[in-house]
């Protein structure tokens, strides 16, 4: 049965901005928008989401199943935004007054080391939070490392941040990575399991020795392979440090331009790890939120 969402407002208003709409109860933005304009098809409804032409309370929102609360405004802007990007950095996928996602790129920091002081995800989306407001923060959740690129996930509160931390396993759904490795994998899908632990040179090591170190899960699937390297989605059961690069150098096939752990080639000038997908319950709402990203093209062209 088709669920019927009240509009406060008989003939929506309207701004210089576009079409502006009341929220009057719980539903997600797409359920909403199906409703509120039942003249456009959900495929145009997602080209104006795509196009950061949804405003929720101000803020453009592109996810269809970002949940909404009563008392919120909707806006149909009449003019495309493009996505913020910043050259070379990253771009923010989703955002509401808890989290934001983004989609980094290789190369970028997630933190400030003792050795690295320069610009890091973490001082970029500082940055943007406080030009909304100079006493925002933002919380890191987890870590990707500098030359893996693909989807983080960041808290805007201490609480959140806990929330997510202390309940990560019931938390997080599903988090996928695209891994290009060396040479061609036979089995087309297997489990690795060992035990990780991290050298005094913060190099892991892996070993079968349940006394040295912390157990560690990674699965895998063979999406394309070619007689020297193999695209493979690998999910993770733990969230160990560098716990894929170990595992996939364990079966013989280390992940293409990862020198530390025994690659011998380099042919896409980077680390061949992207995180794909990331799914998850929002910590304040309890809605089920999915990101996925495409492969990065340079990974295809290999193939």
């Amino acid at each position: 049965m088709k669920r019927k969402y009240k509009n406060q407002y008989k003939k929506p208003s309207e701004n210089k901005g576009g079409v502006v709409f009341k929220v009057a109860e719980n539903t997600t933005l797409m359920e909403f928008l199906i409703a509120q304009m039942p003249n456009r098809s959900r495929s145009k409804i997602k080209y104006l989401l795509h196009n950061k032409q949804v405003l929720i309370d101000g803020q453009p929102v592109s996810q269809f199943n970002h949940p909404l609360i009563p008392g919120q405004q909707i806006e149909i802007s009449r003019e495309r935004v493009q996505q913020e990007k910043k050259p070379g950095e990253y771009t923010i996928i989703f955002e509401d007054d808890d989290l934001i996602v983004i989609d980094k790129i290789a190369g970028l920091l997630s933190i400030s080391t003792d050795k690295e002081k320069r610009a890091t995800v973490y001082s970029l989306l500082s940055n943007h939070v406080k030009k909304q407001n100079r006493e925002n923060k933002i919380f890191v959740v987890h870590r990707l490392d500098r030359e893996t690129s693909g989807l983080m996930l960041f808290a805007k509160s201490e609480e959140v941040k806990y929330h997510l931390q202390e309940l990560w396993n019931q938390t997080i759904k599903e988090r996928s990575y695209i891994a290009v490795v060396e040479g061609a994998v036979e089995k087309p899908e297997g489990v690795i399991t060992s035990y990780l632990t991290e050298g005094k040179t913060f190099k892991v090591h892996s070993s079968q020795n349940p006394k040295n170190g912390k157990k560690a899960i990674t699965n895998y699937k063979i999406i394309k392979k070619s007689k020297n390297y193999t695209l493979l989605k690998v999910n993770l059961e733990t969230g160990r440090k560098n716990q894929i690069r170990v595992h996939l150098q364990d079966i013989g096939h280390s992940v293409v331009g990862d020198k530390k752990y025994g690659a011998v080639g380099n042919p896409l000038k980077r680390l061949g790890l992207h995180a794909q997908q990331l799914s998850f319950t929002h910590p304040i709402t309890g809605k089920k939120l999915n990101f996925e990203t495409k492969i990065p093209g340079l990974f295809l062209k290999l193939f």
